[in-house]
This record gives C-alpha cells, sequence and structure tokens, in this order.
C-alpha cells in the first residue's frame, strides 16, 4: 500500500491497547509499520534498480525482526536525547507510563508484519520468502490505495481526538489513554473489508468461469481491484493467442466484454524482442510482471529519451514493456489507458545492443 495508510495503520496499533504497555508504543508501532519502504532509495539509482529492489530484502518474513529492531533502536536514541533534554532542564519526571522494551519491540514487531499483510492484499504483490522463494504473491484485494480504508483509520485517531475537546470544554477528567476502542474499530473493520472484497472477488472468478468470455480455452485468469467499490473487478483472461479483459460486477451479475475491442494478441516474438528481455531491465521486469507483455513497436521515440544515434546501415527499435495488471483505467472512469503505468521502453539497435531504457517515464542511467 502508499505510505499514508501505512502510517495510519501503524498508529492505529500503537493505540490499540499497546500504549498502555509502554511508553513509546505508538511511536515505535508508526516508524516500524513503513520502515520497510525505506527500499525506495534504490530509486536514486534509477527507475529499473528501484523496481529491482522495490518490495525486496526489507519486504520479507526474514527481515521483520530486523526492521523491527531498528526502529526500537530509533526509539531508544530519541528516548536517551530526550532524557538528557529533561535533565538537563532539571524536569520532574511525568505521568507517563515507562519503558518496557520487550513490548517495545512486540509492538513493532506486530507493525512491520501489517506492512507485508497490507501490501500483499494489493495487486502490486511482493515476495514474502524470498531469498529462499522468489515468487511473487498478490492477494489483489484491495487497490493500492483505498480511500474506505482511509476513512477508517482516519476516523479512529480523529475522534478521540474530537470527543476529548468536547470533554474538556465541559470540565470532564482528561483520559490518559484514549482512542482505544476506536483504533480496534479501525483494525477489526479493515479485516472485515478485506473478507468482504475475497468474498466478491470469489464471486466474481465464479461468474467469469461459468460464462464463456473468451472463444479459446483459458489458460489462466486474474481479477484486478478496483478502489472503493467491492462489487468492481476487471478480469484478465489468457489464452493461447491472445488476452481478453473483462468488467465484472458482482453485485449486478453483469460481465461486460467485446471481443474485438477488449481483445490482445500476443505479440510476435522478435530478434529485437529477445534482445530486449536480456538487458537489464528485461530482466527485472519480467521477474516482477506477472502479466507482463512485451511488444516491438517498431522505430517510435521514447518521451524524454533522445532516439539512438545510428549509422544508414544499421537498424533500431523500440521494446515496450507493460504488465496487464495495471492496464485498465482503476480510477473508475471508462475506457483503457493508451499507456500503463509502471511501463517500460528499450531502445535496441541491430536486434543487439540496447542503446537506453526508460520506465514510468524516468530514463535509466
Amino acid at each position: 500500500m502508499e505510505p499514508v495508510t501505512h502510517f495510519l495503520t501503524g498508529a492505529c496499533i500503537g493505540r490499540a491497547g499497546l500504549n498502555r504497555k509502554t511508553r513509546y508504543a505508538t511511536l515505535a508501532a508508526v516508524l516500524a509499520a513503513e520502515a520497510a519502504d525505506i527500499d525506495v532509495l534504490w530509486g536514486l539509482a534509477g527507475p529499473v534498480e528501484e523496481l529491482k529492489h522495490h518490495r525486496g530484502i526489507t519486504h520479507t518474513l526474514i527481515a521483520v525482526p530486523v526492521v523491527a529492531a531498528a526502529a526500537v533502536g530509533l526509539v531508544w536514541v530519541f528516548d536517551r536525547c530526550w532524557e538528557a533534554r529533561r535533565n538537563r532542564a532539571l524536569v520532574q519526571s511525568t505521568k507517563a507510563p515507562p519503558v518496557h522494551w520487550g513490548w517495545l519491540y512486540l509492538t513493532a514487531l506486530i507493525s512491520a508484519l501489517s506492512h507485508l499483510l497490507l501490501d500483499w492484499t494489493n495487486n502490486y504483490g511482493l515476495r514474502p520468502f524470498f531469498p529462499f522463494n522468489p515468487r511473487w504473491y498478490a492477494g489483489s484485494l484491495v487497490f493500492i490505495y483505498e480511500p474506505v480504508m482511509w476513512a477508517l483509520l482516519l476516523a479512529a485517531l480523529i475522534v478521540p481526538w474530537l470527543l476529548g475537546l468536547v470533554s474538556g470544554e465541559i470540565g470532564a477528567k482528561k483520559k490518559q489513554f484514549r482512542g482505544r476502542g476506536w483504533a480496534i474499530f479501525a483494525l477489526a473493520g479493515i479485516v472485515l473489508l478485506w473478507g468482504w472484497r475475497w468474498a466478491e472477488q470469489g464471486r466474481a472468478r465464479t461468474m467469469a468461469e461459468n460464462m464463456q468470455i473468451a472463444d479459446a480455452p483459458v489458460k489462466r485468469m486474474a481479477l484486478e481491484p478496483y478502489p472503493v467499490n467491492p462489487f468492481r473487478w476487471h478480469a484478465i483472461l489468457e489464452t493461447a493467442e491472445y488476452y481478453q479483459t473483462a468488467e465484472i460486477n458482482t453485485y449486478t451479475g453483469e460481465i461486460v466484454s467485446d471481443r474485438r475491442r477488449n481483445v490482445l494478441y500476443k505479440p510476435t516474438v522478435t530478434a529485437a524482442v529477445e534482445a530486449a528481455k536480456r538487458t537489464s531491465m528485461g530482466q527485472v521486469y519480467l521477474d516482477w510482471g506477472t502479466w507482463a507483455v512485451v511488444r516491438d513497436v517498431g522505430p517510435e521515440p521514447i518521451p524524454g529519451l533522445a532516439p539512438p544515434q545510428v549509422t544508414p546501415n544499421q537498424n533500431w527499435t523500440t521494446v515496450e514493456f507493460e504488465d496487464l495488471r495495471w492496464k485498465y483505467s482503476f480510477i473508475g472512469a471508462s475506457g483503457t489507458p493508451t499507456r500503463s503505468p509502471l511501463a517500460g521502453w528499450v531502445y535496441i539497435v541491430d536486434g543487439r545492443d540496447d542503446a537506453g531504457e526508460v520506465m514510468n517515464g524516468r530514463v535509466q542511467r
């Protein structure tokens, strides 16, 4: 999921009762909930390196204890600095609960695991058993951003604060720990949302299997989610010769698919395509792209990158990489985007040389 959901989830985990066990529980939970995404720093080395390492080793089960320890380490540094400042100012101790490092580590561990769980629920996926098992897993229950989850998590944090303001206005006694029930409600609501979407996804799969959408036997099928609407699913069906997409509404029981407009025939595998698959982008993209389509689009300039400089005797072409999991209008509008997010392009000269790589509008240097 995007960072906002991770941060808010961590805050709710801390406030669900763990903040009563130890000081800094919410701080540790928030840090650990987002810490795995530190791998985005690989983006400084270029978009291909970012794709290669994003949701890599920091998003694995073996890394969870290390990520949790790193979060607790940052909290320890903060605590030392805070205590030093209090001692210099001769400030007396407050009524805040003491620091119990065992509880703090358990809090961070739970939050670090929540990051993996959240990332599994969307259609980007992750490799939790890497490096022992390089397979990508994706539940595809919710989109990479989900406003319903934002609403639940924000309500759990904002409503108790507002209630506290009201209580203060009427002179009620201030509670030290406020919002535990709301935090538990939000986390439980997210789990129920996942269960609901899982059931609707299964219903959509049954509908697709019972209706002959494609004219040929289907080798495999994917069902991709839309934000907000749990009844709407984007289906991708692969046959021996083509891919076909369909829009499924489990509420109305409607399946919409045009066998002329919603069919993508598998591109011809040219020498340029084979060469592009062996480039750094090709290897990384095909490792991640479980529904990757690679096509030779001819001598078409890549936006943001000048065409290769070739001699009159040389020929160049552009090879495009895209993943069908992202080639749909997931914001809810009708139609299909001409270029999907997370697409990549490679210049190939004479069917061999890689003369430049671009992904998601960024050039790999």
